[in-house]
């Protein structure tokens, strides 16, 4: 069998979407399974969309996703360079290839000539295409005499060579994910492939970079199969064998019509790129999942799952597993629908994975107010974790270890303050103050001790003395609350509490 080699060939014109991670990912599992190759190939042919450091973000991107490329403009390797830009070249020795086929032909028609004809059309109720049936009416080397297109090449006239659709031709076409299709040549336009700047477009520099880059299997968006068929008769017209072809399902919005867009982040509150983006141009922010608090193993593994189904519905898998697994077969045609839903659970199953120790690295890194040594830290790591959706909830929902309350929370307070209350949790403070070794188990036992002297069950000492420490009656348990805040602090909010019920 050929050796398997995969790319993954995105545009810098922006930052890199939900479902172009999705392509990364499935070209990395495809190629690392069949022990192939991945490469990351930069088409920057659009000048006109070009923005300014999406190139470095779609490699930082990768980066963090952990889908590392074999080959990149970056890492370099054997096909350099990975940059159309860069390969100017080898596209001007193909262009003057395919021009001596029957396959291509050079065309004069200005942009406005092509507006004029378009109206015409228009006018009459028709569509223009430039195709099988207008082009020999129009200014190209199919229509004019040999001496006129020579005189305007002399001129140096604009011109751009487009391909010459045979006609009448049934293509059949193979998709490992989709299975046999046919299209008629009769259907398809004269698609410009070498634009009157000399560089060509993404249909052109698409197929010979594949070429020259021996790319065995073409994985990409199914925005991308109406141009199979061109894609094909491109490859017969240069004699190179095509790769094969698969063509992922779009990643559809949350309600489940139409193709998730980054509007449907804004609008529903969740990231559509893995790290934040900066517009160059307005310097508006696009939060990204990064920074919204999403681990990387928990990123890939639910991207991962939206298309694709792995062996008895497993559901949390790692990248390893997942290249073990991987199969282009078993990718889904259907569209898949984004669950925001479904993505924080994925989180909250590997924040459960993540050891303490990890955990306090990334709340290190972060931007919150841990005033409290790594011991300590720990400790509440531990203790917060289990309802932890992202990291900054462990931060987030035991804020009192770090901030004693200054208020109370009504329906708590009624439930669980009397008058009683007070003078118990004042004799209380008294007790905390002579243990010795301030623990866990030792404040348990004390706090056993203290409400059978009092003949009181536990939650008649436990439910105020959690309301004075936490302000709400919430968090684990109360002798690790107590442990943690420590002798002078817990005894302080005591105190507090007993002042603000007077």
């Amino acid at each position: 069998m050929e050796k398997v080699r995969v790319r993954f060939a995105p545009s810098p014109t922006g930052p890199l979407h939900l479902g172009g991670v999705r392509t990364a990912l499935y070209d990395y599992l495809f190629a690392k399974n069949q022990g192939g190759e991945f490469v990351l190939r930069i088409e920057d042919t659009d000048t006109a969309r070009y923005v300014e450091g999406a190139e470095e973000y779609i490699e930082e991107a990768l980066e963090w996703c952990g889908i590392i490329p074999d080959e990149s403009p970056k890492k370099g390797g054997k096909f350099a360079p990975y940059r159309q830009s860069e390969r100017r070249d080898i596209y001007d020795k193909y262009t003057e290839q395919i021009l001596k086929t029957d396959y291509a032909y050079i065309a004069f028609d200005t942009a406005e000539e092509l507006d004029a004809i378009r109206a015409e059309y228009e006018a009459k109720g028709d569509v223009f295409s430039y195709d099988n049936k207008t082009r020999n009416r129009l200014r190209n080397s199919l229509a004019l005499s040999e001496e006129e297109v020579q005189k305007l090449l002399e001129a140096k006239t604009p011109y751009v060579v487009r391909f010459k659709m045979p006609v009448d031709r049934t293509l059949g076409l193979v998709d490992i994910i989709r299975g046999n299709s046919a299209v008629n040549t009769d259907t398809l336009d004269d698609k410009v492939l070498v634009k009157n700047d000399g560089m060509p477009t993404y249909h052109f520099a698409n197929i010979i970079d594949d070429h020259e880059m021996e790319i065995s299997h073409v994985i990409r968006g199914e925005e991308w199969l109406p141009s199979l068929g061109l894609h094909t008769l491109l490859y017969e017209a240069m004699g190179w064998e095509a790769p094969q072809f698969a063509h992922l399902s779009l990643i559809l919005k949350p309600e489940g019509k139409g193709k998730l867009s980054k509007r449907d982040g804004d609008k529903f509150g969740f990231p559509v790129f893995p790290l934040n983006f900066t517009d160059p141009a307005t310097g508006h922010v696009s939060k990204g999942y990064k920074e919204s608090g999403y681990l990387p193993e928990a990123f890939i593994n639910m991207v991962a799952l939206l298309g694709w189904s792995p062996a008895d519905d497993k559901e949390i898998l790692t990248l390893d597993e997942m290249v073990k697994e991987f199969d282009l077969h078993k990718v889904h045609k259907a569209g898949a629908r984004f669950s925001k839903e479904k993505s924080e659970w994925f989180n909250h199953q590997y924040i459960q994975k993540t050891s303490d120790e990890e955990l306090l690295t990334i709340l290190k890194n972060s931007d919150l107010n841990l005033n409290m040594d790594d011991e300590k830290l720990l400790k509440i790591i531990h203790l917060m974790k289990e309802r932890a959706t992202f990291p900054k909830d462990i931060y987030e929902n035991g804020k009192f270890f770090f901030e004693a309350p200054t208020s109370y929370d009504e329906k708590a307070s009624k439930k669980a303050w009397n008058d009683e209350t007070s003078n118990l949790l004042t004799e209380f403070a008294v007790t905390l103050s002579g243990v010795e070794a301030f623990n866990a188990e030792n404040i348990k036992q004390n706090l056993h001790d203290f409400a059978e002297n009092k003949g009181l069950g536990m939650g008649k000492v436990m439910m105020p003395l959690r309301l004075a420490l936490v302000g709400e009656l919430k968090g684990p348990d109360v002798p690790d609350i107590l442990e943690l805040i420590g002798k002078e602090g817990s005894i302080a909010r005591i105190s507090n509490a007993v002042n603000n019920f007077k």
